[in-house]
């Protein structure tokens, strides 16, 4: 079995064909097709039980949010996809997973090099399991886009299949590269955008370039533009409550003594920065704070913004989002974490190859006196990324395989990548990889998860409309932003 443990792959000198057959024998690769049946499952129970430890007042708008579509509502389920996958035997080949690889769960930011980079950009969830857990969300994902934006079926169909084929081709490159090698491989967007006429018709292009030339301009000081007023010649947050409101809002006593309280909750943050990164923060003094609500899945948990403004008046602003358990710790074993946030940030950076330097944790006493784990980024570095109910199907196909290249690269990272690439088998006609047991299966995996991504997609049909009917019968609160 491949397990990592703290870092330690299986012995080099052990049998991979072994290893490997073992893991066909509780996986074999045409199961990957199967989706358990639910059971009693009761989606709506466990959407009600999440909110629980939840910002109640925002709670309307996550449902909202998630009622949107089936693709909304799937952002915001990996709690229930996570049990789904639990009742299958799993391979036993062990990564580092995101936990949320949904393909809107990718996109673009700037590198510590200011380089403009395409990787994952979520981790909330992430958490040691099974490879195969990962593809199969980041499958099944495209397959629900493509319904929401109306591809046929069999359109829908090669889309999936050449994004698990993506994966599987490219763990193969991974496996015959040097650990070195993988290690210092990411996907870096070249200027000029080179490749775009090899990859995408000319319709698709205006799209991609506007998208990656958008994500540049997207940055604190683009952020102090949209999300700030200029009180008394100082810049605070404006207030647009209940999805962002200042602090001063929600405590107004302690908006009095803000930078002190600032400065205490910001020590333990600090000290999990490299030292060179301390004497960069401590450039800047905290001016204001906020909640805002972000994402889909993650509304009602806490989320605060911190503008930072240097001695110049330059700003920097940084998210403290709050880190819960894992969804996926529920069904599968790993370490043990003295902070949630240190997870979060842990699994960031061995998945992804470039991070952004202030990506740190801190355990905080909030206005409601109730510790909570958060981890602290950069808002709004460069990031960016695609509308995806509004792309068409030559932008979902490239955006599939890239994000399957990236998954790969993320998982030969952590994982035994010959053990998973033999597992996978390699081949398009026949010619395995060193060590596989059996060889030739080549697109097995790839028709296998396909198949299990169309299952998934009527599953997540009937889940929304569950979400539908409890919101119509008023057992759960749903709100609209219009």
């Amino acid at each position: 079995m491949s397990k990592v443990r703290d870092g330690i792959l299986p012995d080099a000198s052990a049998d991979r064909a072994e290893r490997v057959r073992e893991a066909r024998s509780r996986m074999p690769l045409a199961a990957h097709a199967q989706l358990a049946p639910p059971g009693d499952q009761d989606v709506v129970a466990l959407l009600e039980e999440q909110g629980r430890e939840r910002i109640a007042e925002l709670l309307p708008f996550r449902h909202g949010r998630m009622l949107a579509s089936p693709f909304a509502f799937y952002r915001g389920a990996a709690a229930v996809m996570a049990a789904d996958l639990a009742t299958a035997p799993g391979t036993g080949l062990t990564v580092q997973l995101c936990g949320d690889a949904h393909v809107s769960n990718f996109g673009l930011y700037a590198s510590p090099e200011r380089r403009q980079v395409f990787d994952l950009n979520d981790f909330d969830e992430t958490w040691p399991g099974p490879f195969e857990w990962d593809v199969k969300r980041l499958a099944a994902s495209l397959e629900i886009a493509g319904r929401g934006n109306g591809l046929r079926r069999k359109r829908r169909r090669a889309i999936t299949t050449a994004t698990v084929r993506s994966y599987r081709l490219s763990m193969a490159q991974f496996a015959a590269q040097s650990t070195m090698e993988v290690w210092y491989t990411r996907g870096e967007v070249q200027p000029g955008l080179p490749r775009l006429k090899e990859a995408l018709p000319k319709a698709s292009r205006a799209t991609t370039r506007r998208v990656v030339e958008k994500s540049r301009s997207r940055d604190s000081a683009h952020a102090l533009g949209k999300l700030t007023v200029v009180e008394d010649g100082q810049p605070r947050f404006a207030s647009d409550p209940p999805l962002l409101v200042p602090v001063h809002d929600l405590a107004p006593d302690l908006a009095e003594v803000l930078g002190d309280w600032a400065d205490r909750i910001l020590v333990q943050y600090r000290s999990t920065l490299q030292a060179d990164r301390r004497v960069l923060l401590d450039r800047f003094r905290v001016v204001d704070l906020a909640r805002k609500a972000v994402g889909v899945g993650s509304v009602g948990t806490r989320a605060w913004l911190m503008l930072l403004l240097d001695e110049a008046g330059d700003p920097l602003m940084l998210q403290a989002k709050e880190a819960v358990d894992s969804v996926l710790a529920a069904h599968l074993p790993g370490p043990t974490f003295d902070n949630h946030g240190r997870r979060v940030v842990e699994g960031q950076r061995l998945m992804q190859a470039s991070s952004d330097i202030l990506l740190g944790w801190q355990r905080t006493t909030g206005v409601d006196g109730v510790e909570r784990d958060f981890y602290v980024r950069q808002f709004r570095d460069w990031k960016g990324g695609f509308e995806i109910e509004a792309v068409d199907d030559a932008i979902l196909e490239m955006l599939g395989q890239m994000c399957a290249w990236t998954l790969a690269r993320a998982h030969a990272r952590s994982g035994d990548r010959r053990d998973i690439a033999a597992y996978l088998g390699a081949g398009e006609r026949g010619e395995g990889v060193a060590g596989s047991a059996g060889g030739g299966e080549g697109a097995e995996f790839d028709e296998a998860v396909a198949d299990f991504a169309v299952a998934y997609a009527d599953k997540n049909e009937r889940d929304h409309a569950a979400l539908a009917e409890a919101v119509a019968s008023g057992r759960l609160p749903a709100a609209s932003e219009l």
